[in-house]
């Protein structure tokens, strides 16, 4: 179950960024609008999202590092426990 929870973050983010993608693969193709329009806003939308998807993955390192180090933390003191017993 932890494991599950673990990849969470993970696999939001990469399921976050092939929807964008689709999405914007559908918004080329079903646009009523002129090419330069069209493309205009999909290059605005795209760049909207690549920022957000950067926000997650900057927020999914600094999950992942704060668990390394509360991992690391705990090892060395269950060590020191076992080592001074």
């Amino acid at each position: 179950m932890d494991e599950d929870h673990e990849t969470h973050p993970l696999t939001f983010v990469s399921g976050f960024l092939l929807g964008a993608i689709v999405g914007v693969g559908i918004t080329l193709l079903a646009a009523p609008e002129a090419g330069v329009r069209t493309r205009r806003r999909i290059r605005k939308v795209a760049g909207e999202l690549r920022d957000s998807a950067g926000d997650h993955w900057d927020d999914l390192a600094e999950d992942v590092k704060d668990k390394v180090d509360d991992a690391l933390r705990g090892a060395r003191k269950r060590f020191l426990l076992k080592r001074d017993a």
